[in-house]
């Protein structure tokens, strides 16, 4: 490396120890956070360069890929573009209502919030849990879905 690359480096390395004194635990965080940053950095580099060294030889050797039409098959319903049905809006739903009547109690009671910033609170925790209730609906569908696939190919197989 070049001195221009170790100066920034011992000024990295001087910020991360006056942060130390000053900061205590959060300096050493910091200090452990900057020193796990350049490592990743100078591995993904060396990585980086040795993969492309590699990728280019092998290319040049390898003949060029001839593309195989697939067999001619209907979609699965996994591939077709479909609804999720009602189970994703009903579990929105309850995520969201979930969501916020919990974060709406937690900042009336926990935190003895005004109640603007109880109510604001609880939108915010409604969209959060609407997008829980999201997630774990499509999780669900989709593994509902794949399953009843899989059952139907073994049994016709």
């Amino acid at each position: 490396m070049r001195l221009f690359t170790y100066f920034w480096l011992a000024i990295g390395l001087g910020l991360a120890c006056a942060a130390i004194g000053w900061l205590g635990l959060a300096g050493w965080i910091a200090a452990v956070v900057i020193a796990a940053s350049v490592a990743a950095h100078v591995a993904g580099n060396a990585l980086g360069t040795r993969l492309r060294d590699e990728a280019d030889s092998r290319i040049r050797e390898r003949p060029p890929f001839r593309h195989e039409p697939l067999p001619d098959r209907p979609p699965t319903h996994l591939e077709r573009r479909t609804s999720l049905g009602l189970l994703v809006p009903v579990s929105v739903g309850i995520g969201a209502t979930c969501g916020g009547i919990a974060g709406s109690f937690a900042l009336a009671v926990g935190v003895r919030a005004s109640l603007a910033g109880a109510i604001l609170g609880g939108v915010s925790s409604a969209v959060i849990g609407g997008l829980g209730g999201f997630l774990v609906a499509s999780f669900v569908e989709a593994i509902r879905m794949s399953l009843r696939e899989a059952i139907a190919a073994e049994r016709r197989g």
